[in-house]
Formats: C-alpha cells, sequence, structure tokens
C-alpha cells in the first residue's frame, strides 16, 4: 500500500502555502530524513520561461515554502535545479528562471549554477543503459520533487514521473525523443529514469493546473490542491483520478504496471478530494476520434484503434500567429523544421508526433491536425 497525503490550497498566499508544506512534510515524517549536511535537491517544473499565472511551471510560492519548511528546521544546504526545454547554460537559465518568478529573495540565492552533467548507469535488464544527468542531481543525498499538474500532448498528463524528464541537460532532451519515438518507448524510458533518479518526495502543485493542449499552450484551471507522497507513482495515480481520468489508460502508468511499478492500493490521506467534474480537458493530439454518439459503446474502443492506425496526429502551424522565434526548430528531434522568411515550415515527412514544437511554442502558433498516415 502506498500512501498520498492531499491538503487543499486556495490560493497561492504564502502563508497558506507554507502550512500545506508543513502538514505534508510532518504527514510523511521528511524532517526525519535529513541531517544538517544533506545536500537537498528541489526539482521543479520550468518547461521554459513563463510568468507563474500561466500555469507552466512550478509556482514560486511551493518553492520559498519548502525552503523556509527546510532551513527554518536547520537544513540549509539547498540547490534548486532544473533543465529546462532549450540550452543548459548560465545565460539561458538565467532567463527561465527570471521569467519564471525564481530570482526573488528566498529562492535566488538557492538556484543551480552547475550546468554541467553525468552519465549514471542504470538498474540491469533496463532498455536504457545509461542517462546523462545534470550534476546536481547526481550529488543530491535527498532529492524533493516538485511538479505542476498539466495535461500532455504526447504522455496525456505531466505530473510527478514526467517532470523528472527535466533531469537530463538541455537539447539532449529531443534526442531521448529522436531514440524513444513511440509513445509507448518513450514512457518505459520515462519510468526507467524515474527509478534511476528515485526521487524520495514528491510534492505536487496543483493549485493552479494546466488542461487542454498542455504542457505549454493549455489553459489555466483553479483546482486549489497540492498532493505529496514518497511513491511518485501512486501520487501519479491519485493526481489522474483527481483530474477526471481512469489511472489505466495512462501511457506512463501502463508502463510502470508492466513494470511491477504500480502501487497495489494507494491510501488517501489529508483532506478529502473528490474527482474534478468536468474532468481535464485532454491535448487535441490525445483526444478520441469522436465516436462517442456515432457509434454504441460497446464498438468505439475497437474503431478508436482501427482509425488511430489510418489516422495520425501532426502538428500544424498558424503562420498568422508564428513570429519565427526558432524554438520549434531547436526543439526538433528529427531536425525537419526550418525557419524560412520568420516563419516555420513543418513537413509531415519524417515527423514522429512528439509534439515537442508546440510543447515549446512560446505564442501557441501550432496546434494539432489529423491525416492519413504516410501522406
Amino acid at each position: 500500500m502506498s500512501f498520498v497525503n492531499a491538503v487543499k490550497v486556495p490560493s497561492y498566499d504564502q502563508e497558506l502555502v507554507y502550512a500545506a508544506v508543513c502538514r505534508h512534510f510532518e504527514a510523511l515524517g521528511v524532517a526525519r530524513d535529513l541531517s544538517p549536511d544533506t545536500r537537498v535537491l528541489l526539482k521543479p517544473n520550468l518547461l521554459y520561461g513563463k510568468k507563474p499565472e500561466a500555469g507552466v511551471t512550478t509556482n514560486p510560492a511551493i518553492l520559498k515554502a519548502v525552503i523556509r519548511w527546510l532551513t527554518e528546521r536547520g537544513f540549509s544546504n539547498i540547490v534548486v535545479a532544473e533543465s529546462s526545454g532549450g540550452l543548459f547554460n548560465a545565460e539561458y537559465m538565467r532567463g527561465v528562471y527570471s521569467a519564471s518568478g525564481l530570482r526573488v529573495p528566498g529562492i535566488q540565492e538557492y538556484l543551480n549554477r552547475d550546468f554541467t552533467y553525468r552519465s549514471v548507469p542504470t538498474r540491469e535488464g533496463f532498455t536504457v543503459r545509461s542517462f546523462n544527468l545534470i550534476t546536481p542531481v547526481t550529488g543530491a543525498g535527498y532529492i524533493i520533487n516538485l511538479p505542476k499538474l498539466k495535461t500532455h500532448a504526447m504522455t496525456t498528463v505531466s505530473a510527478g514521473v514526467k517532470n523528472l524528464f527535466g533531469t537530463i541537460p538541455g537539447l539532449q532532451k529531443p534526442d531521448m525523443h529522436r531514440r524513444y519515438p513511440n509513445t509507448r518507448d518513450f514512457v518505459r524510458m520515462l519510468c526507467e529514469l524515474c527509478e534511476t533518479v528515485r526521487p524520495n518526495v514528491t510534492l505536487l502543485d496543483a493549485v493552479d493546473s494546466m488542461e487542454g493542449n498542455g504542457p505549454g499552450g493549455g489553459t489555466v484551471r483553479h483546482t486549489g490542491l497540492t498532493l505529496t507522497s514518497r511513491d511518485v507513482y501512486a501520487l501519479d495515480v491519485a493526481a489522474v483520478r483527481f483530474m477526471g481520468l481512469e489511472p489505466g489508460e495512462m501511457p506512463h502508468l501502463m508502463a510502470a504496471r508492466e513494470m511491477g511499478l504500480w502501487p497495489e492500493r494507494v491510501e488517501l490521506s489529508g483532506d478529502e478530494i473528490a474527482p474534478c467534474s468536468p474532468a481535464f480537458r485532454l491535448p487535441d493530439a490525445v483526444k478520441s476520434t469522436g465516436f462517442d454518439d456515432a457509434v454504441p459503446r460497446f464498438l468505439r474502443k475497437p474503431a478508436e484503434l482501427v482509425m488511430d492506425r489510418l489516422l495520425r496526429s501532426y502538428p500544424h502551424v498558424d503562420r498568422s500567429k508564428c513570429v519565427g522565434c526558432g524554438r520549434c526548430a531547436e526543439s526538433c528531434p528529427q531536425k525537419i523544421i526550418r525557419v524560412e522568411n520568420k516563419k516555420a515550415g513543418m513537413p509531415r515527412r519524417g515527423c514522429i508526433s512528439c509534439f515537442c514544437c508546440q510543447e515549446m511554442c512560446p505564442v501557441h502558433a501550432i496546434s494539432v491536425k489529423r491525416g492519413l498516415r504516410g501522406l
């Protein structure tokens, strides 16, 4: 049985968030894990530089509250580290920190300044033999994973497990998409990465969440909740249920089940929570093929499987919105996107439908279209 603690938080008021962190960490007994010299890594979600109210990144109030909790108890050996989409160097990350509201007292003094990485071997029997991980992760004695609850165009949901993809340095992330182009292989890789990083505690920011075309272009939805657990898979199960979705339909949780990582039972404690109604809107890339009304219920799943074999989702750029920044081309694993005359061109040939381009577009100029496979 795995334990997930829930605390409702109506807003990002700093004292309310701090009170929630105190309840969470007391429930998990986190203070007993630490000594004054323990090097604690805080791993937020910083997809790219975006204002906190956009719902793309872990809110600064969460980080500030966790740091306050640690320092008030004598644990000051702290680093906040993340490799967002794009480059992993001091100049680029400085911009991400600033845009995301982290260059403020109580956080900025703990921001990572080491932009190297190391190769870490994985467990025997894993598909991935080793991962390149940012050095602050490899040197940490205790990892607190601080994801943001969002939908995701490739993995459907981004929570505890998906957040750890940010431990892979910079533009090596598109290479992982290239190596594992289909969702099934990609999410297994994520689970193997999770087992390699092995966060000690995961605390989910779901005060404001994102639905629709997440993780960067969706709609903010106020959900007023934080979740925490020592078991990142259990936390994701609880988070998916809270979203009004079915955990057994989430690709990364299906992979976790196949690997024997799915918790047999998830017990919720703390505040009582109910599934969101209506359920979270899904990204266009993973929505059903629209048989809900046209086909009897018992035929819907077979019909969707047939259509999925015939049709495929592709990214499509709205040239009227495109500003030619090149972030889509930079993030494309296949390197097929070209920016000409300040507009991005996205051919279908060679596209692996990872939607990294949509994820990283700062002006939301990329949508999803469905077309016949191979055309």
